[in-house]
């Protein structure tokens, strides 16, 4: 399968697991292990338990998945500059 037959989920970490994994309860209520995309990690983009975010899965191996966009909390701005 090519890459663009990969589908999009939505869904909330409920878990932080050791080596950059999270534990994601999809909204179809099936739990996954997920873990960040390349360019989240490049722009330091942080998850925490209770982010809403969207995971690409693949058919053959729906236990796994890759958080490619975490959804902007309500009531949270830009963070402090260093």
């Amino acid at each position: 399968m090519a890459k663009e037959e990969l589908f999009t989920l939505e869904g909330q970490i409920d878990e932080i697991l050791p080596d950059g994994r999270f534990g994601v309860l999809l909204d179809n209520e099936h739990r996954i292990v997920a873990y960040t995309a390349g360019k989240m990690r490049k722009y330091r983009i942080r998850s925490v338990v209770g982010d809403r975010v969207h995971v690409e899965m693949t058919p053959y191996d729906l236990s796994k998945g890759r958080i490619v966009f975490r959804e902007r909390t309500p009531g949270q701005g830009p963070g402090k500059r260093r």
